[in-house]
């Protein structure tokens, strides 16, 4: 797949549009305007690939709206070695930004068919990011702990899992709540003794982080 010209502009007016919005981490900034974000597109909405909205990538799941991706990447503060957990691989789009600002990135999907589809992505444009087929509640317990980890779908509560596998003062960001509400929270472990701070950064829309049996 190319990455034209036209493309490479209509990046850069994302990336005025999501800095008119509030997002003024220039290294987030700088990754958004990196990843070709339609590279991880179905062809259907491909030529929507530059507009602030979330678009389907099949099984019910989509792509994250840009402001989303940007706003919890802001969050997380990643520093460039840093390991760093997803919990959603989805399309890919979130890890590659990961990757971009130089972290170490695993990734989870519980989806066969978008797992499968990823790994082709990933072994093309970004080898060096690290997927599994799991259950993102259960994260990677054989890699923690990690400096950070971020959820892509809501959960109705923190899965106390993920908390474990943090280091000390990593940070957890992941948007919890149903249907009705979602809340992008942002906790950090600030003791070995397990004590964390939670803050709270208002509303998002999220699909539901799935707890049916992994397929």
């Amino acid at each position: 797949m190319t990455d034209s010209y036209y493309q490479k502009g209509q990046r850069r007016r994302l990336v005025d549009h999501l800095f008119q919005k509030g997002i003024h981490d220039q290294k987030v900034l700088d990754a958004i305007l990196q990843v070709p974000r339609h590279f991880f597109f179905d062809t259907t909405f491909i030529d929507k690939a530059y507009e602030d909205k979330a678009y389907p990538i099949g099984e019910e799941q989509t792509i994250s709206q840009p402001f989303t991706v940007a706003f919890q990447t802001e969050l997380l503060a990643v520093k460039k070695r840093e390991k760093v957990l997803e919990i959603g691989t989805g399309s890919g789009y979130q890890a590659a930004i990961l990757s971009t600002l130089g972290a170490r990135v695993y990734t989870v999907e519980r989806i066969k068919k978008l797992y499968i589809q990823v790994t082709k992505r990933f072994k093309i444009y970004y080898p060096t990011i690290r997927n599994y087929f799991r259950d993102g509640h259960k994260g990677l317990a054989e890699f923690a702990p990690f400096d950070k980890i971020i959820v892509t779908a809501a959960a109705t509560s923190i899965p106390i899992s993920l908390l474990e596998q943090l280091k000390l003062n990593g940070i957890l960001v992941i948007p919890i709540g149903d249907n009705s509400g979602q809340e992008m929270l942002k906790i950090t472990k600030v003791s070995e003794e397990n004590d964390f701070i939670q803050e709270n950064y208002g509303a998002f829309k999220f699909v539901p982080m799935l707890t049916k049996k992994v397929n």
